[in-house]
């Protein structure tokens, strides 16, 4: 009973700061890999402006018109792989500072801040939307509820740096996603952040809104879902996008850009890890099995090894490495199936 209920309180101490273990691990990898393609994006982008000094400018006059056809489209094509570093996010006033993955499920968030698919990327029209584990596997959003109204946060993506301001926050129930994350106005661009609320819990989730600043903020770009869907249908010419505009003029198209629809209906986002309740993986029956039978022979021949040489000692010299081993492992897949906000 004593062995018991210290691996109780050893599973504890795992979930608040060894889960954490796995995910700075992710973070190194991630952060190398988004660096590398920062690094790749400039000096593509640097290849091709550079400017040809054959070529005559030739000055213009008028004002200059395009139809929405030519509005800057950012690269992304809505397939990004899951667990794909996508962009970098940082709030002083908090002291945050992770690289984001694309994808919201389970294995996803254990490696950081999450990009809801369903959503644009930051850096472009519409509502972007991040979600991020408040307790465990780092505790990303753990100090969300300390953001207030004014405080800065600054998204880093293969497009540039998107700096956004708090206008607000609020709580919101998982079947009232639909309410606070699908983008309902194409010509500005916005961001959200999610976790749980409160901590420890998946009862509620905490939800802060923010704007673009756009005179701190590179080029904002149409999403390609959102162009494809309204360029071939625009009937008006509409002015030029500049560097620094937040709205873009309306054009006249019959559908809604997917990311309305994607969470239009009742309930939590298709694929939020938040959702997962108790028992939820399945699959983590087997891998809880086999590390449990080994931490039991494990902790058997420990303690065959010091009666054999009748030295009480000698159980914890042999045992003790492979036990802690073996056991985190074990409480790794534990963990599997408890909800995530726990």
């Amino acid at each position: 009973m004593i062995v018991l209920g210290l691996m109780v309180f050893a599973f504890v101490a795992y979930q608040l700061w060894g889960t954490g273990i796995r995910t700075a691990q992710a973070q190194n990898r991630l952060d190398q890999q988004f660096a590398e393609a920062l690094a790749d994006t400039t000096t593509s982008v640097t290849t091709t402006t550079a400017p040809d000094p054959t070529t005559t400018v030739v000055d213009t006059t008028g004002p200059t018109t395009s139809t929405s056809s030519t509005l800057p489209v950012a690269p992304y094509d809505g397939e990004i792989p899951e667990g794909t570093p996508v962009a970098r996010i940082r709030i002083e006033s908090i002291r945050l500072d992770w690289t984001v993955v694309e994808g919201v499920t389970s294995a996803a968030l254990e490696d950081g801040p999450g990009h809801f698919p369903e959503s644009p990327m930051p850096g472009q029209y519409g509502n972007a939307a991040i979600a991020g584990h408040r307790t465990t596997h780092g505790e990303p959003f753990r100090h969300l509820d300390l953001v207030e109204p004014g405080d800065l946060i600054e998204v880093t993506t293969l497009d540039g740096i998107f700096t956004y301001v708090v206008t607000g926050g609020e709580v919101v129930l998982p079947s009232e996603y639909s309410k606070v994350i699908p983008t309902t106005d194409t010509t500005r661009a916005t961001l959200v952040l999610a976790t749980c609320h409160p901590a420890f819990s998946t009862k509620q989730r905490l939800i802060i809104h923010a704007d673009l600043v756009p005179e701190q903020s590179s080029l904002v770009m149409q999403p390609s879902s959102v162009t494809s869907t309204t360029a071939a249908e625009a009937t008006t010419t509409t002015p030029e996008v500049l560097p620094g505009e937040t709205t873009v003029p309306a054009v006249t198209a019959d559908t809604t850009p997917d990311t309305v629809d994607a969470l239009s209906g009742e309930g939590p986002a298709e694929g939020d890890a938040f959702t997962n309740g108790w028992f939820h993986d399945r699959a983590a029956w087997p891998h809880v099995a086999g590390w449990g039978l080994l931490l039991v022979l494990v902790s058997v021949g420990s303690y065959w090894a010091g009666r054999g040489l009748r030295r009480l000692y000698v159980c914890f010299l042999v045992g003790t490495i492979p036990f802690v081993v073996v056991l985190y492992f074990f409480f790794e897949n534990v963990a599997r199936l408890l909800p995530p906000g726990l």
